[in-house]
């Protein structure tokens, strides 16, 4: 694995529960300073806008992603970025749905930065049809991806925030897991899966110091949500996207730095009082009656 990294003005690692804010070349705190997060799915979508996030906060971030090209490209624009905080950022390739590819990247973020603090888990897949219309490679790369590649990249991560004194873990879920619509049932079982994993695992290891949340997206604009509109109107795919944004309560689809900045609050000191929760982060969608 190789990393792209940029300059860091963040000395030396934090505990879990982190030092005071530092101050950044440009007045502003650094919450994250000293800290060191994994994000998976790192290479595009809510997983990129992650990292650009906690680097703008001052942390060092692993990008982890399938794509090792992807990772890199976001690890160098976050460096080249002028407001990039003094985070740092290194890009590693990983198969969340291997153990061995999960282990070498916890391991290898942990040795780059000195340490592991926090975990994202943002990488996921979908693939559309009816139960009976989906081959068993269909069901299983989305259940293998969104909800096995949790478990096997936190079964090497938490030992690591223990030695921390603990940290933090926002896994990535969906209003799909609260509310669904047709022709997602693998990904609607993963995400719901997603959810009461995130609660057993805030129980089990709150004495360590490790806080445990979800976030559950609606429509954002992604990779995966342009995926939908080419499937479901291949003639205009941008009226699609226009269409689904129009339904929201808020009028419109939501931007992956919205995500980005409700799993940094999640990480971060001003929710050490929250675990076990997994936010809304919809759009008002799920409150909302169909009519």
């Amino acid at each position: 694995m190789t990393g792209a990294a940029g300059a860091s003005d963040a000395a030396g690692a934090s505990d879990a529960a982190g030092a005071s804010d530092a101050v950044g070349a440009s007045g502003a705190t650094l919450p994250f300073a000293g800290r060191v997060a994994l994000v998976t799915g790192a290479g595009s979508g809510i997983g990129a806008a992650t990292v650009r996030e906690l680097a703008a906060r001052g942390a060092r971030v692993g990008a982890v992603d399938l794509d090792p090209r992807a990772a890199h490209a976001v690890a160098d624009a976050v460096v080249a970025a002028a407001d990039n905080g003094g985070g740092e950022v290194a890009a590693f390739g990983c198969d969340v749905r291997d153990g061995a590819s999960c282990r070498a990247a916890v391991a290898a973020v942990a040795e780059r930065f000195g340490g592991l603090d926090a975990v994202v888990n943002s990488a996921g897949v979908v693939r559309y049809g009816r139960l009976d219309e989906l081959t068993e490679e269909e069901w299983d790369v989305q259940l293998d991806t969104n909800l096995r590649g949790v478990f096997l990249i936190l079964r090497h991560a938490i030992p690591l925030l223990r030695e921390r004194g603990g940290g933090a873990i926002v896994n990535v879920a969906s209003t799909q897991a609260f509310a669904s619509q047709e022709l997602v049932p693998a990904y609607a079982a993963s995400k719901g899966a997603i959810v009461a994993l995130t609660r057993t695992l805030a129980l089990d290891h709150a004495r360590d110091g490790i806080r445990v949340n979800a976030v559950a997206p609606g429509a954002v604009r992604t990779a995966m949500l342009d995926q939908a509109a080419d499937r479901f109107s291949p003639g205009d795919p941008a009226a699609a996207v226009a269409e689904w944004g129009a339904r929201q309560p808020i009028g419109r689809v939501i931007d992956p730095a919205e995500i980005a900045r409700v799993i940094t609050f999640l990480l971060s000191d001003d929710a050490s009082a929250v675990t076990g929760s997994t936010y809304l982060a919809d759009g008002g969608a799920t409150a909302k009656l169909s009519t």
